[in-house]
C-alpha cells in the first residue's frame, strides 16, 4: 500500500518525498551547521592558546571516547529507531523508549566509575601523560577524567535527541542543539582564553552546555522515563543492532584508530604534534560531515517511513546521486583551498604542514557520503548481520595500510589509507545490499560525479598556491559534468528554467 498524504489521501510523488526530506535535512542542519561551523571558528581559538602536540591529546582521548560510546550505547542505539516504527501503539513506544534510556544510563555510568578509578593507567595507555620539558600542558589523569564524565553526557544527551528524530521533530532537535551551542561556546572561551587551562579546558567547557541541555531534556521528557525495563525487547533490539555496532566499530577503526597509530609507529614528542597537525586537517575535511550530519538524521526515519517498495527503491536511486554529487563538489573546494584554510585555521606554524592530508581525508567523506545511503537497504530489509563485515574489511585495509604508509609517509599516509579504506566500505556495503534489497542506482552518473572531481582536484595539486585557479576549478564543476551527459532531460529543464533568460 502507498504511503498516504496526511490531507489528501493521494499517493505522494518522488518530489515530495525528496522535498520532505530535504526539508528535515534543513532543519537539522541548522544546528548540526551551526555546531560545525562553530567549532571551525572556535579552531583558530584552540591553535593560538593549545600547542599542536597538546592538541593531540585532545584528539586521541576523543578517538577513545568514540569507541566507548558505541560499545555503550550497544545495539539498541542502532535498533531504536527502526523498533520505533515497528509499532504504532502508545504503550510499546513507551516501553521502548523507557527501556533503552535505563540500560544506556547504566553502562554510561559504570563506564563514567572506571575512568575515574583507572585515570593514570588510562593516561599511560593511550600516550597522554604529562612529562617534564615536554611542553605539555596539564597532567594526563585529569584529562582522561574529563573524557569520562564527556563520555557519560554524551551517551545520555544523544538517545535524548534520537528520540527527536524517531519523532521526526526536526525543530525540536535543532533547537536543543543550538542551545547546547550556547552554553558550550561561552564556557570554553572563557576557560581557554581567560583562565588558560588549555586542553582540560576545551574537555569542560564541550561537556558544560551538553549536561546543562541533558538535564532540561530529562525534565522535558519525565513522564515518559519511568521506571519500566523490557529486557526481552532490549534483547531483540540489540539483535538487530549488534551487527551494525560491529559496523561501527570497524568503521571507528577507519576514522579514528589512525591517531592512535600515529602516535604508536611515529617516535618522539613529534608524534603528538603530528597528531595534532592531522587532526586539524580532519576537522577541515570534516566541513563536509556538517552536509551529513543533517542527512544522516533525517534519512532513517525519511527512507523507513515510504511504505512502497517501488516508491522506496526509486527514492534511494536519486537520493544517492545528488548526495554524491554535493559531496564531490565539496571536497573538490576543499582540496583546492587547503593551504589558505590551514593557514587561517591553525595559527601557529607548528599546524601548517596539515594542508597536505586534507584532499585524501575530504574524498574518503564523499565515499562515505554513499556508504551512508547503501546501507538503509539492509536495515529495510533487517538483514544486518552481514553490515559488520563491510565495516571490517575497511578497517583491516586501513590498519595494514597504516602499518606500511605511516612510518614513511607520517600522515599523509594514514590520509590515503582512510581514502582506500572508505572507497573499499562503499564497495562492499553495496554488493551486501544488493543481494538483500536490490536498487537500481545510477551508477553512470556517479562514476562521472568521481571522475570530473578527481581530475580538477589534481590539476590543482599542481598549482597548489594560485587562489584564482582555486577558485576557477571549484566553480567549473557542476559545468564540465554536462558535456559528459550527466544531467537528465527533467534536470536540464528545471536549470534552464534558472537561467535569467527564462525569468
Amino acid at each position: 500500500m502507498r504511503r498516504q498524504s496526511a490531507d489528501a489521501g493521494k499517493p505522494r510523488s518522488l518530489a515530495s518525498q525528496l522535498l520532505e526530506l530535504s526539508r528535515h535535512s534543513l532543519i537539522y542542519g541548522v544546528g548540526g551547521l551551526t555546531s560545525r561551523f562553530l567549532a571551525i571558528f572556535m579552531l583558530p581559538i584552540y591553535t593560538s592558546y593549545v600547542s599542536a602536540a597538546d592538541y593531540g591529546r585532545i584528539e586521541i582521548l576523543l578517538a577513545a571516547m568514540a569507541v566507548a560510546v558505541i560499545v555503550i550505547r550497544g545495539g539498541a542505539n542502532f535498533g531504536f529507531i527502526r523498533f520505533y516504527f515497528l509499532e504504532k501503539d502508545p504503550e510499546y513506544r513507551r516501553r521502548l523508549i523507557r527501556t533503552v534510556f535505563w540500560a544506556q544510563m547504566g553502562y554510561s555510568t559504570l563506564a563514567l566509575l572506571l575512568c575515574i578509578l583507572f585515570a593514570p593507567e588510562l593516561a599511560r595507555l593511550l600516550g597522554v601523560t604529562w612529562a617534564p620539558h615536554s611542553g605539555l600542558q596539564g597532567s594526563g589523569t585529569s584529562l582522561v577524567i574529563a573524557s569520562g564524565v564527556l563520555l557519560w553526557v554524551n551517551v545520555n544527551y544523544a538517545q535524548m535527541t534520537n528520540l527527536f528524530r524517531a519523532e521526526q521533530r526536526s525543530v525540536a532537535f535543532s533547537f536543543a542543539t543550538l542551545a547546547n551551542i550556547g552554553i558550550t561556546v561561552p564556557l570554553t572561551v572563557i576557560l581557554v582564553v581567560v583562565y588558560k587551562h588549555g586542553p582540560l579546558g576545551i574537555l569542560v567547557g564541550n561537556l558544560s552546555g551538553t549536561l546543562v541541555v541533558f538535564i532540561a531534556l530529562l525534565g522535558y521528557r519525565r513522564e515518559q522515563l519511568g521506571l519500566q525495563f523490557d529486557r526481552k525487547l532490549l534483547h531483540s533490539m540489540n539483535r538487530f543492532g549488534i551487527p551494525l555496532m560491529a559496523a561501527a566499530l570497524a568503521l571507528w577503526v577507519t576514522s579514528f584508530g589512525d591517531r592512535f597509530m600515529l602516535s604508536k609507529l611515529l617516535h618522539g614528542q613529534y608524534r603528538l604534534t603530528e597528531v595534532g597537525q592531522y587532526a586539524l586537517a580532519y576537522k577541515i575535511s570534516s566541513a563536509m560531515v556538517l552536509l551529513f550530519t543533517a542527512f544522516q538524521v533525517a534519512w532513517p526515519a525519511f527512507a523507513y517511513s515510504i511504505e512502497d517498495e517501488d516508491e522506496a527503491k526509486r527514492a534511494y536511486s536519486f537520493v544517492l546521486t545528488y548526495l554524491m554529487f554535493i559531496a564531490a563538489w565539496t571536497a573538490v573546494g576543499l582540496s583546492l583551498f587547503s593551504p589558505w584554510l590551514v593557514h587561517f585555521l591553525g595559527r601557529q606554524p607548528g599546524f601548517w604542514p596539515a594542508d597536505s592530508a586534507v584532499p585524501a581525508l575530504a574524498f574518503s567523506s564523499v565515499f562515505y557520503a554513499g556508504f551512508i545511503v547503501v546501507t538503509i537497504a539492509t536495515g529495510r530489509a533487517r538483514q544486518t548481520k552481514f553490515n559488520w563485515i563491510a565495516g571490517a574489511a575497511g578497517a583491516a585495509l586501513n590498519f595494514t595500510l597504516n602499518l606500511w604508509l605511516i612510518p614513511a609517509y607520517g600522515m599523509l599516509g594514514a590520509a590515503y589509507a582512510t581514502l582506500a579504506a572508505f572507497a573499499l566500505m562503499m564497495v562492499v556495503r553495496t554488493w551486501n545490499a544488493q543481494r538483500v534489497y536490490p536498487v537500481s542506482y545510477q551508477w553512470r552518473r556517479v562514476a562521472i560525479i568521481l571522475l570530473v572531481a578527481g581530475a580538477l582536484t589534481g590539476v590543482g595539486e599542481g598549482f597548489r598556491h594560485s587562489l584564482p585557479l582555486a577558485f576557477g576549478l571549484t566553480l567549473a564543476f557542476p559545468l564540465l559534468l554536462a558535456p559528459l551527459g550527466f544531467y537528465l532531460p527533467a534536470e536540464r529543464r528545471r536549470l534552464r528554467r534558472l537561467l535569467p533568460a527564462h525569468n
